[in-house]
């Protein structure tokens, strides 16, 4: 087996000024590397320049003076020896329509959204590689697992996965990103990871409306346990590996999303339970994935026939205004079955 330590790239680039892009950017600044950040928004490029901070997606966080933002895509990637592409997934195939050529050829570019497209059913990781000419695609990799942006920012110890289908690229990555409080593992089961990444924002949401709802600490884990198991058959059913939803792009990014007023996915399931509407929910700046991807959940399920009960309360609660309530009683209502039991869903 090789032995890795973290290394220190000169330059790095952040694609996406949000919350989880800034602080990603503020992780690898603190390790020494001059980072460039592309953002779209003019007065978040200018609070992050003027006065080191991210004041609309990451308040409070002070950020190191070796950050710079820039609107020029180019700027951002000029020497650059590692690319993050932060942006969410909804906006992902247009972006690179626009930019990618932008983009130069040799450098790890790690996805580090998570989501699935709802038009096209595709992961982040697939539209990259729809998208992106043939020789990007050995470089190509994603970061998924238990990192919510404030605590990544913060410097807490924080364990995540990249996946990557070259093993360059792979470990390339893995020292740049990694150093004593980011700790990064790595597997070959991009989907895996990806699907786990996603998913798990959708369980998130009905986690929180049990919580709402003050089901209590047995309702949250019987939810969290059987959501993990229509997590596991989907991701099966799709070529994903069992064993990556035992780590922590699975259960570990699981059990954090479900049970953390930090979850945004959560706080939407929470804010429903005690009865504010969908729309007064999603007004604000920050996005809350799960949500979209509870549409594309539904549909990918359909496609290949996987049973997802949990998630499709979701879908119904958001997409079809079913009573929240009405949902949950659907979910405890449902025929007993052993708990090993593989099923599928009517087509």
């Amino acid at each position: 087996m090789t032995i890795l330590s973290p290394v220190t790239a000169k330059h790095a680039t952040v694609l996406g000024g949000g919350a989880f892009g800034t602080a990603l950017a503020h992780h690898l600044a603190r390790k020494g590397t001059t980072v460039k950040m592309w953002v779209l928004e003019d007065a978040t490029r200018d609070s992050i320049n003027d006065d080191g901070e991210n004041k609309t997606f990451l308040p409070g966080v002070k950020l190191s003076s070796g950050i710079t933002a820039t609107s020029d895509v180019a700027e951002a990637c000029k020497d650059t020896e590692l690319i993050l592409l932060v942006v969410p997934t909804p906006f992902i195939r247009r972006w690179l329509h626009q930019n990618h050529y932008h983009l130069p050829v040799g450098v790890p570019l790690v996805c580090c959204s998570k989501g699935i497209e709802e038009k096209t059913l595709d992961t982040p990781y697939e539209i990259l590689v729809e998208e992106m000419p043939g020789k990007y695609h050995k470089y190509l990799a994603a970061l998924s697992g238990p990192s919510f942006a404030k605590e990544v920012a913060n410097g807490n110890p924080t364990n995540v996965t990249l996946a990557a289908d070259n093993e360059q690229t792979m470990r390339t990555a893995q020292v740049i990103l990694s150093n004593k409080t980011f700790r990064v593992y790595t597997t070959d089961d991009v989907i895996g990871a990806e699907l786990c990444g996603a998913l798990k924002n959708v369980i998130a949401i009905a986690a929180g409306a049990t919580d709402g709802f003050e089901f209590g600490s047995n309702g949250r884990a019987g939810l969290i346990s059987r959501g993990l198991a229509e997590m596991t058959r989907l991701i099966v059913r799709k070529g994903g590996k069992q064993a990556t939803l035992m780590g922590l792009a699975g259960v570990g990014d699981l059990v954090l999303t479900c049970s953390s007023t930090m979850s945004r996915n959560y706080t939407v399931g929470f804010r429903l339970a005690k009865g504010e509407d969908i729309q007064t929910i999603l007004s604000g700046k920050s996005v809350a994935e799960g949500v979209k991807t509870s549409s594309s959940v539904h549909q990918l399920a359909a496609r290949l026939g996987v049973d997802m009960p949990i998630c499709e309360e979701v879908y119904n609660v958001i997409h079809q205004n079913k009573p929240i309530a009405e949902a949950l009683n659907t979910l405890q209502s449902r025929p007993l079955r052993s708990e090993g039991e593989t099923y599928k869903a009517k087509l």
